[in-house]
């Protein structure tokens, strides 16, 4: 299986040759007041570990194989199912594959359905037969970017390859299911570009996604590092009888690092996850830092130079899946060690979590329905397993 580490130590250690922009204003320490007291330091000491969610958690138990019948490897996205709908099983978790039987990356077409105790189902085999008349510009490689939406929707990125080489990726999509895992919509062209990650907030019958885009002239560099990774936010109307409507598309920030890199595809803007006032955090993995975008319900106009830098460096190595625990902080999976660092909005990184995942087996991440663990999943098993 191709693993990301193989390259990313390389590339994370490559110097970032901007400007870097700090969190330290009052919009974004706002975001947990009551974690300013962990502004001072990062990585923070061993008192104020007893406060991370994390803490607890000492023990990995597998819950059960990521492979489909088809043969599809390399989980990378991962969600929670929160509430029962055709299909899809309160309880349950949903996983998307990015590689096929033959460990080509950009072609896992599937996406399968766990429950807490391991039984594997099939949600959804996505071919570009099935998508009708929608386009998916390249075809189907299903990422990180996954997503349940209001009127149980599912929403999932392509990064399509022809071969599971870089200099084949196509722009890809997003593409909208049903609860029966039949594809209804997809959302392509500009700006979506190689959409990487995602995170999703809903209120009503209204649905926000923040999608990182990792294709932004990175083909064309052929290997050369450029600062064009985005965030896109792209707003929906969702109802029963109707495929979710988007009612707006915009860039809220740019100028990320990606590259192309033979082992891991690419490497740019991962996994992101809304906090409190509005603030997303992104995982910058060439960069090695979590950036925050202020404001990000609302902006209008994008936030230049990757966002403002929150955390950098200390125990974050190669952040990829991020996600928000319970008390506020920011979880991230370590490309290069298999770690889970817990970081505050504030800036400070508590002690990392072992998976014993190792160099290469971490990506999607989510925290587990009853708040007492958090789900992982592990690319060089493939397997689904628990933190707790």
């Amino acid at each position: 299986m191709p693993k990301i580490a193989q390259g990313l130590a390389r590339a994370v250690a490559r110097p970032r040759r901007r400007p870097t922009r700090t969190s330290a204003n009052g919009r974004t320490l706002a975001v947990l007041a009551t974690l300013l007291a962990y502004a001072a330091i990062a990585p923070v000491g061993a008192s104020a570990f007893e406060t991370a969610f994390t803490k607890p958690f000492k023990t990995v138990t597998q819950i059960g194989s990521t492979v489909p019948a088809n043969g599809d490897v390399n989980p990378y996205g991962i969600v929670d199912v929160a509430t029962s709908s055709g299909k899809l099983v309160a309880g349950d978790i949903l996983i998307s594959n990015f590689n096929d039987a033959e460990n080509k990356q950009g072609t896992g077409s599937t996406i399968v359905q766990l429950t807490p105790s391991g039984h594997q189902s099939l949600f959804a085999q996505i071919t570009p037969a099935s998508l009708g008349s929608e386009t998916c510009p390249g075809g189907i490689g299903l990422t990180t970017a996954l997503a349940i939406l209001p009127q149980g929707y599912v929403v999932v990125g392509s990064l399509p390859t022809r071969n599971g080489k870089a200099a084949t990726a196509k722009e890809g999509c997003l593409i909208v299911l049903n609860s029966a895992g039949v594809p209804v919509e997809t959302i392509s062209g500009s700006p979506i570009d190689g959409p990487w990650d995602l995170t999703a907030v809903s209120q009503g019958n209204d649905a926000t996604l923040f999608v990182t885009n990792v294709l932004n002239g990175t083909v064309e560099a052929k290997g050369t590092p450029v600062d064009q990774g985005t965030v896109v936010r792209i707003k929906l109307h969702v109802t029963a009888k109707k495929p979710p409507k988007v009612t707006s598309e915009t860039v809220i920030a740019e100028g990320f690092g990606e590259v192309t890199n033979p082992a891991a595809l690419v490497i740019g803007p991962t996994g992101d996850t809304l906090g409190q006032e509005g603030t997303l955090f992104v995982a910058d993995t060439l960069g090695n830092r979590i950036a925050a975008i202020p404001d990000a319900l609302t902006r209008q106009t994008p936030l230049g130079e990757g966002g403002e830098t929150v955390a950098t460096g200390g125990f974050l190595n190669g952040p990829l899946g991020m996600t928000l625990a319970p008390n506020g902080d920011i979880l991230t999976a370590n490309a290069n060690d298999g770690h889970i660092v817990e970081t505050t909005p504030a800036g400070a990184e508590f002690q990392p979590a072992e998976t014993g995942a190792g160099e290469g087996g971490l990506f999607g991440l989510t925290v587990a329905p009853n708040l007492k663990g958090v789900y992982f999943v592990n690319d060089a098993a493939n397997t689904l397993e628990l933190l707790h």
